[in-house]
């Protein structure tokens, strides 16, 4: 099992992928994925499907049938700067300056990702954006962000220091996996919402802290959102616009590591 486990330059390649997903119903089959039932959780195998209650878990290694493992062959960078992102086989190290994106080099619309992450020091910033329009990195200039889904990845740290340095607790963002839309996307959040009705917050509090290996999966279906952290479904959203774009990757600030990209396209 990685979650939790430290993300050292020493430790970033030690652990075998074991991609965590549950809830999904019907789209994987037990013929396609290999799968890791955690101790008591309830799996049926009815119809070949995997069918959890809300809340149970099922590790997914993406290395089933019609996977992909992404590379630095599968990205663009669209406005960083040369050495801001820095591959090592399946492990992509992000600097966070400047501010801007790491691109898929391919459009998508349905889709299965997993991605694992781990913020390299206190309070970092980051996310996976979706479903990006191209018209929106166009001339897209070093410090800014295009439109699309984000899919936030913030270390517990930034919370910490926002609250010491504005006097206040926080009730607009969490670090635990908030989905929310970003410039002229648009999106019905999944309850908990945030206050103004933008972000979908997590229903759990489930991510590490700086240092620690994390687990995303991703699942998009016609224009709908879900996002599991470290194995349990916990935010998301529909009547996304647009639905179909780029996948990327963000730097923002902060150094991060990424690895053990997947995908899986879907009807």
């Amino acid at each position: 099992m990685i979650h939790g486990a430290t993300c050292s330059k020493l430790g970033r390649n030690r652990w075998p992928t074991l991609l965590m997903a549950t809830g999904f119903l019907s789209v994987l089959s037990f013929e396609q994925q290999s799968i890791y039932a955690e101790e008591g959780t309830s799996t049926s195998r009815n119809s070949g499907s995997i069918q959890n209650a809300f809340g149970s878990r099922a590790f997914i290694d993406g290395k089933g049938e019609s996977w992909i493992g992404l590379e630095e062959k599968d990205f663009v960078n669209v406005n960083c700067s040369p050495d801001t992102w820095a591959w090592d086989g399946n492990l992509v190290h992000c600097t966070g300056d400047p501010i801007g994106i790491l691109r898929s080099a391919t459009k998508y619309t349905n889709f299965e990702l997993v991605l694992e992450w781990c913020h390299l020091k206190s309070a970092g910033n980051s996310g996976v954006f979706i479903w990006i329009p191209a018209e929106s990195i166009v001339d897209l200039e070093p410090n800014q962000l295009p439109a699309g889904i984000e899919i936030q990845i913030l270390d517990h740290g930034y919370k910490v220091n926002y609250e010491k340095a504005h006097n206040t607790k926080v009730d607009w963002f969490s670090t635990h996996g908030d989905v929310f839309p970003v410039g002229t996307a648009a999106m019905k959040p999944f309850p908990p919402v945030s206050p103004n009705g933008v972000r979908s917050f997590p229903s759990k509090n489930l991510s590490h802290g700086h240092g620690t290996w994390n687990n995303y999966y991703i699942r998009c279906i016609n224009g709908e959102i879900r996002l599991w952290v470290n194995g349990e479904e916990v935010s998301g959203g529909n009547d996304c616009v647009p639905r179909s774009g780029y996948i990327a990757l963000e730097s923002e600030g902060s150094p991060i590591d990424f690895r053990n990209i997947r995908i899986r396209e879907l009807p």
